[in-house]
């Protein structure tokens, strides 16, 4: 896809990752095609970027995502309601930051363990033909790769962004993306291109047909 030409032109020592991010996309795509959402988790700065990635995904990000209503919503909604409501929402594809829910992640860390914080809203939410977006700069996060675990065996689709090492993470998940970089920063900075490039390729996989 152009979008990732554009990526590895960019930044070249990607290209190492190339099979890994097309995997990785692959089943991003199978996932929405299927029906299913999307999840992300990850601690600190990746719990940071879990929120930009459904920041991306849930409204346009390069394209405008128009919505028309079928005839059913629209005549249950008050014309001017239906009218409103069409010329502003805009096209979503469903995805949901674990790191989000601040009530039940303190109530997890305060009453049984901060290593269940992922894990339990997996074991909540999750659906067979789902996919978890897993970020862990050194793919040891406990709390994390516990999420990716129970995921695999309630049958989502399963996705890393790590490092150059990958640790334990990366052998849990169907797709793992290791960037060029051990450091933390420096994974951080590599995950933001290419998470960015799989959105905007999901998104004109869905809309290709838009302005």
């Amino acid at each position: 896809m152009k979008v990732f030409d554009r990526l590895f032109t960019a930044y070249p020592a990607l290209t190492v990752c190339a099979d890994d991010i097309s995997k990785a996309f692959a089943l991003l795509r199978r996932t929405y095609a299927d029906g299913g959402r999307v999840y992300v988790c990850g601690n600190g700065g990746s719990a940071a970027d879990c929120l930009h990635i459904t920041g991306e995904l849930m409204k346009g990000f390069v394209k405008k995502r128009p919505v028309s209503f079928p005839p059913e919503i629209r005549a249950a909604l008050p014309a001017e309601t239906a009218g409103l409501l069409e010329q502003k929402l805009q096209g979503a594809l469903p995805c949901h930051s674990l790191t989000a829910e601040t009530a039940l992640i303190t109530a997890l860390c305060n009453d049984v363990s901060p290593d269940m914080i992922f894990a339990q809203q997996i074991y909540g939410y999750g659906r067979k033909g789902d996919c978890l977006v897993c970020i862990s700069t050194s793919g040891g996060a406990v709390n994390v790769c516990l999420a990716a675990e129970l995921a695999g065996a309630l049958g989502l689709h399963t996705v890393a962004l790590t490092g150059r090492g990958g640790g334990k993470l990366a052998g849990l998940c169907s797709a793992a993306v290791r960037v060029p970089a051990a450091a933390t920063p420096e994974v951080q900075q590599w995950h933001l291109p290419v998470y960015h490039a799989l959105c905007e390729a999901l998104e004109e996989a869905f809309y290709h047909d838009d302005a």
